[in-house]
This record gives C-alpha cells, sequence and structure tokens, in this order.
C-alpha cells in the first residue's frame, strides 16, 4: 500500500469516528441535527405504526364496487370514501363522493405539494356547497373548494378526525411532534397530544393538553396501567372528538350542549370533556378494546366502534369487531351489532360507524377496504368494496353518508 492509499484510509476512519463521536454527542447534548432527525422520525414513525403503507392490506371479499341487496330500505343521498387510488400509475390519496351503484360523483385529489409531504387522508368533513375539510395524517388540515383548490390549510400535524360542531367550529386531534419530559409524574420524555379547537376560517382558537389534563382529573392510573411505570412516547393515541348537539343535550342528564366524546385508543378509554371547564364528567375503561369513533347515538346512549385486535387476520379469537353502546352513567355495554344472525366483520385498526336518519347502520371495515350498510335486523342492504390491486385491496379510512342529491353534487362542478 503507498502513501496515498494510507492516507485515504487514515481519512476514511477519522471520518467515521468523528461520526460515531457526533452522534453520541448529538443524541446526549441535543447537538444538531438531533431536533430535526427527531421530528422526522416521529413523523416517520406516526405513519409507519398506524398505517404500515400497508395502505395495500390482503383482500378479503372477492367483489368489489356497489351493490344495493335491498334498495328501498337504504338510507337516500351520497357516500364519502377517503383511500388511495391509481393515478398515473401510482398510489395517490383521494376522497371520493359515490353514489349508490358505486358510481363517481365527485372527487378531490390530495396532492403531494399540498404540505410538502406525502401521507394519506384520515378525518374529513364535507360540506354541502362542495367544500372539504381534510386530515392529511399527521401533516396538517386544509379546507378544498369543489375543485381542490386550497381555502385554507393548518400545519398542525393533525390526524385521525374532523368535527364540525353547531357553531361552525371544527375540532380536531393533534400531535406534537417532539417529545418532552413537562409533565409533573411522568419521568420519561413521551409525546404531548391536543385537541385542537379551529375556527371556520381555519385559525387555533385554543388547544386542550390530554395528557394534563388526565392527570387534573386523576385518571392518570389509565396511563400507568397500560404502558407501566415508566411510560414513554405516544401514550395516548388520541383518535376521535364529537361535540354534543343542543338538540340532542336534553337525552344526556349529565352533559350539556357543547361537551366532547373523546376516544383515547391505547388506554381502551373513552371519556366526556367540559372543554370549557376542562372537567371530565364521564368515562369508561373498556369492555371495548383498540376502539375508534364514539358517537352520541341519542336517546341518551353513546356507541362505540370496538375493534377488538387479536392477532389473528380476521378476529377469530374474539369474534370479530362490533359496535357497543353504552349509556351514562352506566358502564354497562350492550352489542348493537352484530347479532346472531347477521355477519361478523372485522377491522384491526381504523374504522367508523354512522347511525343514519331512518336507523341503519354504515360501517367502514377499514381493513378489508370495505363500507356497507345495515339494518336493525343484521342484514347488509348496501356494501362499496374497494376494486382490488392483485390480492391485496387499499384501506378505507372513512365512509359517510351524506343527505345530498346527485344533482347537488354535479352543481358543485359548476362553482
Amino acid at each position: 500500500m503507498d502513501y496515498k492509499q494510507y492516507l485515504k484510509a487514515w481519512f476514511v476512519l477519522s471520518v467515521a469516528a468523528f461520526g460515531v463521536f457526533y452522534g453520541v454527542a448529538a443524541g446526549q447534548w441535543g447537538w444538531f441535527p438531533k431536533p430535526q432527525l427527531q421530528r422526522a422520525w416521529n413523523q416517520a414513525e406516526a405513519t409507519l405504526t398506524d398505517n404500515p403503507f400497508s395502505f395495500l392490506v390482503p383482500q378479503v371479499y372477492r367483489q368489489h364496487g356497489g351493490q344495493s341487496y335491498k334498495p328501498q330500505a337504504v338510507q337516500p343521498g351520497v357516500t364519502l370514501l377517503s383511500s388511495m387510488w391509481k393515478d398515473a400509475g401510482s398510489w395517490k390519496p383521494q376522497v371520493r363522493v359515490i353514489g349508490r351503484d358505486g358510481e363517481k360523483l365527485h372527487e378531490w385529489h390530495i396532492e403531494d405539494d399540498l404540505f410538502s409531504a406525502e401521507s394519506y387522508v384520515h378525518g374529513t368533513h364535507l360540506y354541502p356547497n362542495g367544500h372539504l375539510v381534510v386530515n392529511v395524517e399527521y401533516v396538517g388540515t386544509a379546507r378544498l373548494d369543489p375543485s381542490g383548490d386550497v381555502v385554507w390549510k393548518l400545519p398542525r400535524r393533525t390526524h385521525h378526525s374532523v368535527t364540525r360542531a353547531e357553531d361552525r367550529t371544527l375540532w380536531i386531534p393533534s400531535q406534537t411532534g417532539d417529545p418532552t419530559t413537562k409533565y409533573a409524574g411522568l419521568a420519561e420524555a413521551v409525546l404531548p397530544e391536543q385537541i385542537l379547537h379551529v375556527s371556520p376560517d381555519g385559525d387555533v382558537l385554543e388547544s386542550l393538553d390530554l395528557i394534563q389534563i388526565l392527570f387534573e382529573n386523576g385518571l392518570e392510573r389509565y396511563i400507568f396501567e397500560q404502558h407501566g411505570p415508566r411510560p414513554k412516547g405516544e401514550l395516548l393515541h388520541l383518535n376521535d372528538v364529537e361535540s354534543l348537539g343542543s338538540s340532542m343535550a336534553s337525552a344526556y342528564p349529565l352533559f350539556e350542549a357543547g361537551d366532547l366524546l373523546v376516544s383515547l385508543r391505547d388506554l381502551h378509554l373513552v371519556f366526556v370533556l367540559d372543554p370549557e371547564t376542562r372537567t371530565i364528567k364521564w368515562h369508561a375503561h373498556g369492555p371495548f378494546l383498540r376502539q375508534h369513533d364514539p358517537d352520541f347515538a341519542g336517546e341518551g346512549k353513546i356507541g362505540v366502534f370496538d375493534n377488538r385486535p387479536d392477532g389473528t387476520r380476521r378476529g377469530h379469537v374474539l369474534g370479530g369487531s362490533r359496535i357497543v353502546v353504552l349509556r351514562p352513567p352506566s358502564d354497562t355495554a350492550m352489542v348493537h351489532y352484530p347479532n346472531p344472525r347477521s355477519d361478523t366483520f372485522y377491522t384491526e385498526a381504523g374504522g367508523k360507524w354512522q347511525r343514519l336518519e331512518n336507523g341503519n347502520l354504515l360501517l367502514t371495515e377499514a381493513q378489508a377496504g370495505r363500507v356497507v350498510e345495515v339494518d336493525s335486523a343484521g342484514d347488509v342492504l348496501w356494501e362499496w368494496i374497494h376494486e382490488p390491486a392483485g390480492a391485496k385491496v387499499p384501506q378505507v379510512l372513512d365512509g359517510t353518508r351524506y343527505p345530498f342529491s346527485h344533482r347537488q353534487v354535479e352543481a358543485w362542478a359548476q362553482r
């Protein structure tokens, strides 16, 4: 080996040694670029753990498209879907409105440059005029007009759900990207999680810190019960917020209009919060497992999408997912669906349910790429299943029925 090779080898080893030293020092003392790398890792981790792109999941149902089995019993309206579709050869997030036969009536393409980041849509609200609010998961929230042009956007790591209150404001889950040790009683760094109260114009009116609220209300025990004596990282996994409307409030004597129904998936915890006093008025820990989408179901009831993941492909051990109903202040649960004569359904993660005006249920079986309408007897009235890609199918994270006519949707293209 000549002196040039020796010099080259010495240089490479010196750079490698310095890289190791600097990497350890950056991690220990927070030198550049630790904060930037940490934010990048947090974003990647959130995306990979909640929906590991893996948005393509094993196909469950062989048919695809829209199908009515009892057309006269189906709740009228159009159905909003958020998922991934092939666009110019690559998978892109889209939101579509479809008719009863599965025909596409309108769509919004969620472009990568909306927030200069690629993710998927999880959480939507559709207005009668064709404006759409979307959460680009763990990246931000935007309001789009019918043509997809941006009305406003909020780059705040929002995720999972968008709920419009009676005063036209929005309640949206959010997460801070940087771990913190600011909470008294938590020794390790944890990810703060918030509920954002957002104006109709996209401005943040207030931010409710959920870990702090749990401590203030004496419910911090659920954190330690689930995560052990030194909890760290993401503790709660806030996945839904719903505001109680005044037309329904009289049926809930414990609550008042404007109270918030909140779901913390990783604590198996659902509670009702007064956002003004930060008081938790009622909570239920179980009988659900890694639940989604609790709703005020009327008649004093709260319904919950109980995922019940058990490690099997279709929930064979615990019997699949279900809709359970509670009536506060009791924690006793009644299984609303499925019943003994209906088919089982299952999604390990994700999932939504909607009680329709005629009493039917609309269920989003997210990891099967399926949205299905069932009646009180458990019979399937209508379903839509995503077109497969080989032996897999894209997940569908939102299926919502809106009382809009085809003519009303067609008019959006004229705006």
